[in-house]
């Protein structure tokens, strides 16, 4: 039957509250997991009675700013310095061949240099009379008879006589003399020159700087490209100095700015005051100087608050925004590390740990984000005045704002920013900044705006909402087009999107044409700096319970508050996790647990602060009782099926109605504060516990483990003389026979044999039934056994003796009072680098014999290189890689490159441990692990699927080789053709560039030419050239 979309609505409906109603309790996942579960949690939100937030009142107020209706002008009787910076660029603009000023002036035609030329004068009566020869009038007259025409007789003749003007002077029948009487006549003229040739060379030359560049030059830019620096006059900086230099006398940041990253939907970033009293529970803030760079998490910020600051402070970091260049980002959570060392700088800066408030109403962030923005302000020049933008005005900007020929000023409270564009003309980025300045040091007044921005604390005791002149900490800095700081991209609503925009345009600018040349991988990846695996110091045990760092889960810890507390354990209950259910374990089986099964354990310990002694200062005493705790570790063994895990952990929650930590605790990865609870007594069996009644009969092994004795703890191994170690203790146990025999090797210390007796007393006390004994009518005898006086039943328990079984050093001189050391070596991250893998339960003191396990190496991501660090000798281990069909010709490249890198490494870390003597480093395969390899783990198992793959692969490097031959080996750069055409190609070689490693005469040999002519081919012929020739 067809159903309305009404209908369906209010099935969708029904079906969302049947949810929200399901599980124990009215609790959602809706409340659980937002920041009002949280805090309700906590107890600071209660549905009768909430703590009404001083933002709270904003939800029904409709107030709207007023925008000013005067407009800002430069004032006479306000002095304002303007940039200093800009006078001097201008300055400097002017002597650049004025190109820096105005295009009107550089194309007007000049006079640029006036000369007095002399005329050519009269010749005197003297050679005037030689030049022209002399007559008798007679003769002239005959001349001029001979030449005469008949004179006009016309009428028109006549009329001209007739109209001829009568002149004072009678006319001189010579045209040279009457010009030489002339005296209105000058002698000299005056020569100009003009300036065309050199504009017409500037023309051209800056036709030419456009043609060749990439972008628009404006016309300052290019007048400092067309300059010349006389370099004798420059002064090198120092590169350890953190000063910024820039030519911006008004920066956009400040030495010490405190952040507030606050809101839930368009996240709101300003500037507060830097004091701890800004700080609270429910945002995230960041911490920037030149040399620190921290975020501060509150306890109930959300995750958008959490992931904008985090990305924020990454940026900072990485591009050295806002003047920062701190090497890392120091990330501080309230109540689990804002009280550690790395902490004490971050408190100092503020002025020291005080009061701050705590976190609000969970609906405060929405609020503040529309109401911090009646606060906005924009304004843009016009003229010589800032006029107040209409569209922008009280609300969140957007990048349309900003254009390439404007001057904005951006007022958010705490921050004032005078932005210009490129093509902006010097004088009026001048105007601006005066104006801007004026603004900033003029009144405010905040009383029609929801939200009083310079008030970090949302109280109107501490900044009044209307002042003259802005607090100290805030904020006046002036920005160019293209050099915004993050703090201030972030005020807008979109510039997520103009940044892809402008990746965008990038990408079409770029050259359709690839590069033909391959870069090597090898040149790409550098080793890593063994000197620094070297001083690596490792940090103390940590586990961080409700905020609280319980360490070894005894003893004195730190409390909530920061005060001094005493730890102390009041429960530990345990269940056995089936597929389908749980079930509840005596007390007499506390602590044993199996490999193939999951466990929960429960544990209700308390924390009472200690408080001094009035009568004795320097003792301390324990106060009131502190409320009980509880922790959950829900331990899976190495066995232990998907089903059984999961189940585990829905049963965590499930079990009682505690609101307590909840911690994954792995098989071999057990921290102390969970060794603690069966103060010795824990056992590890192998398979499951139902079929642990079949397994009780005989002879059975276990390692000992554990750094402290109430940490001991017993693992089952394989009962064969190859479980021995000569570093460690073991416990052999025959249940039937009432025998224990504690076994130490030669080379184990005092403090593992101390930890082995405790295990093995804690066996003969509690006499646990799944190791086959009985409270009640069992009595075991312990017999302690050293390495090479074994009696006669413990080696027919084990076998034939065989001392070549394992790594006997009963021979070897060594004290072996050392630790070993593991580091994964690895370029995932795009650089080589190496990590120090450490063991859980460590100790800062003392000697720990065998810290990790073969889970460590191959658990890990393969192929895999670990460095392992033995005193007499240095190993790198080498993981298997897929067959062919699985692995790409470019990720063997890569493998090859790691490899490298990694055996530089460790040749460098061997030197480096010992410059005179440096021990020898060997190259070990997975699968063909030696004796004196394994044998630095407490157990190991032959795994014969790895096995199988590194026969394949490896081929037949069966045997342990020294890493600078396998080094000198896979570097190696020339080969023969036999080597290089068969079908097996020799390690570390690119097969796409066989022909690389032939000699020049078995290059023209094969290919049948020179390497020059084969590299003018195009590429399809040199590919099937090298195919023709079984090269490819």
């Amino acid at each position: 039957a067809k159903t309305s979309l009404a209908d369906r609505m209010k099935v969708l409906k029904d079906k969302e509250e049947q949810w929200k109603s399901k599980g124990k309790g009215a609790a959602n996942d809706s409340v659980q997991f937002t920041v009002a579960g949280r805090m309700a949690r906590k107890g600071l939100v209660t549905e009768t009675g909430k703590e009404e937030s001083t933002l709270i009142p904003l939800k029904k107020c409709n107030a709207t700013p007023v925008k000013p209706l005067e407009e800002i002008s430069s004032r006479n009787d306000v002095k304002v310095e303007g940039d200093k910076r800009l006078d001097k660029l201008e300055s400097f603009l002017d002597k650049l061949h004025n190109k820096g000023v105005s295009k009107s002036k550089t194309s007007t035609v000049e006079v640029t240099a006036e000369t007095e030329k002399e005329v050519m004068t009269l010749d005197d009566e003297e050679t005037f009379g030689n030049f022209y020869k002399s007559m008798s009038p007679a003769t002239l007259q005959d001349s001029a008879t001979v030449l005469c025409v008949s004179r006009l007789t016309s009428s028109v003749a006549e009329h001209k006589r007739a109209v001829r003007p009568n002149r004072r002077n009678q006319g001189s029948r010579n045209p040279l003399r009457a010009l030489a009487a002339r005296n209105d006549l000058r002698q000299v003229y005056t020569e100009q020159r003009l300036n065309v040739a050199s504009l017409e060379t500037k023309r051209i030359q800056v036709e030419r700087m456009a043609k060749h560049s990439k972008t628009n030059l404006a016309d300052v830019a290019l007048a400092g490209l067309a300059s010349k620096e006389n370099f004798r006059k420059i002064n090198l900086r120092d590169v350890k100095s953190t000063d910024v230099v820039t030519n911006n006398s008004t920066l956009p940041f400040n030495k010490l700015m405190l952040i507030r990253v606050k809101g839930r939907r368009h996240i709101q970033v300003r500037l507060v005051e830097p004091t701890a009293r800004s700080l609270n529970s429910g945002d995230c803030f960041l911490l920037i100087t030149p040399k620190h760079c921290y975020m501060w998490s509150g306890e109930f910020a959300n995750v958008i608050e959490k992931a904008k600051a985090s990305e924020m402070a990454a940026f900072v970091q990485a591009k050295r925004d806002l003047g920062c260049k701190a090497s890392q980002v120091t990330v501080l959570e309230e109540g689990i590390n804002t009280d550690s060392r790395w902490a004490k700088e971050f408190w100092s800066l503020l002025g020291g740990q005080t009061q701050y408030r705590g976190a609000g109403e969970p609906e405060e962030d929405e609020l503040y984000e529309s109401g911090v923005l009646d606060s906005n302000g924009v304004y843009r020049l016009h003229g010589e005045k800032l006029v107040p933008h209409e569209d922008a005005w009280a609300s969140m900007p957007s990048v349309t704002l900003l254009d390439s020929k404007e001057v904005l000023v951006f007022d958010f409270g705490g921050e004032v920013y005078v932005w210009h564009g490129k093509d902006v003309p010097l004088g009026d980025r001048k105007v601006a900044v005066k104006l801007g300045k004026q603004l900033y040091g003029g009144s405010y007044d905040y009383s029609n705006c929801r939200v009083n921005p310079l008030d970090a604390s949302f109280t109107t005791s501490d900044v009044p909402q209307q002042g003259e002149g802005r607090p100290s900490w805030t904020l006046f800095g002036r920005l160019s087009e293209h050099n915004e700081t993050s703090l201030f991209r972030e005020k807008f609503l979109d510039w997520a999107d103009r940044k892809k925009e402008e990746a965008a345009q990038a990408d079409e600018v770029k050259s359709p044409i690839r590069s033909v040349e391959r870069p090597s991988l090898e040149l790409e990846l550098q080793p890593c700096d063994a000197k620094a695996l070297l001083d690596h110091e490792p940090e103390p045990v940590k586990t961080v319970l409700e905020g609280v760092n319980v360490q070894r889960g005894h003893g004195l810890v730190r409390a909530d508050d920061g005060r001094q507390a005493e730890l102390a354990t009041v429960d530990v209950d345990a269940w056995h996790i089936k597929e389908h259910g749980e079930e509840e374990l005596p007390k007499e089986s506390l602590g044993q647990l199996h490999q193939g099964d999951a466990y929960i354990v429960r544990w209700k310990y308390s924390v009472t602060t200690l408080v001094g002694k009035r009568q004795k200062p320097g003792e301390l005493s324990a106060g009131t009782p502190g409320r009980e705790r509880t922790a959950c570790f829900f331990w899976q063994g190495s066995q232990s099926s998907i089903s059984e895990k999961g189940t585990s952990a829905l049963m965590t929650v499930e079990l009682g109605s505690h609101r307590g930590s909840q911690v994954l605790v792995s098989e071999g990865k057990e921290p102390p504060c969970f060794l603690q609870l069966f103060q010795g007594g824990l056992i590890i069996h192998k398979g499951s516990r139902e079929d642990y009644a079949n397994k009780t009969a005989g002879w059975r092994l276990f390692c000992v483990r554990g750094e402290e004795e109430v940490e001991a703890s017993l693992v089952e191994v394989d009962c064969q003389h190859a479980s021995l170690r000569s570093r460690a203790s073991l416990v052999l146990l025959n249940a039937q026979k009432g025998l224990l025999f504690l076994w130490h090797g030669c080379k184990a210390h005092a403090g593992a044999r101390r930890v082995a007796k405790r295990a093995a007393d804690r066996v003969t006390q509690r006499c646990p039934s799944e190791l086959g004994l009985s409270s009640s009518n069992s009595s075991v005898e312990v017999e302690e056994v050293e390495e090479g006086s074994e009696p006669a039943e413990f080696q027919k328990a084990l076998g034939p003796q065989d001392t070549k079984a394992y790594d006997c050093m009963l021979q070897d001189p060594g004290k072996y009072n050392f630790t070993p050391r593991l580091f994964r070596l690895s370029a995932s991250s795009g650089l080589f680098e190496g990590e120090e893998r450490l063991y859980p339960a460590r100790v800062t003191e003392g000697v720990m014999a065998m810290p990790f396990l073969q889970e460590n190496l191959y658990s890990s991501q393969q192929p895999a290189l670990f460095l392992l660090d033995n005193r007499m000798e240095v190993y790198l281990w080498q993981g298997w890689q897929p067959d062919d069909t699985q692995c790409t010709g470019s990720a063997k490249m890569r493998w090859n490159s790691e490899r490298k890198c990694a055996m530089e490494t460790v040749l460098h870390y061997c030197k480096e441990k010992n410059p005179r003597r440096p021990p020898l480093a060997y190259l070990v395969l997975a699968g063909c692990e030696p004796l004196t390899f394994t044998n630095i783990f407490p157990y190991w198992e032959k795994d014969t699927s790895i096995i199988k793959v590194c026969a394949q692969t490896q081929s037949s490097k069966n045997k342990v080789m020294l890493v600078k031959e396998a080094l000198a080996q896979l570097s190696k750069l020339q080969y023969s053709i036999e080597e290089l055409t068969s079908k097996l190609l020799p390690e570390g070689v690119d097969p796409l560039r066989l022909e690389d490693y032939l000699s020049d005469q078995d290059f023209k040999t094969l290919l049948g030419m020179s390497r020059v002519e084969f590299n003018a081919l195009p590429n399809w012929k040199q590919k099937n050239l090298k195919k023709s020739k079984a090269l490819f």
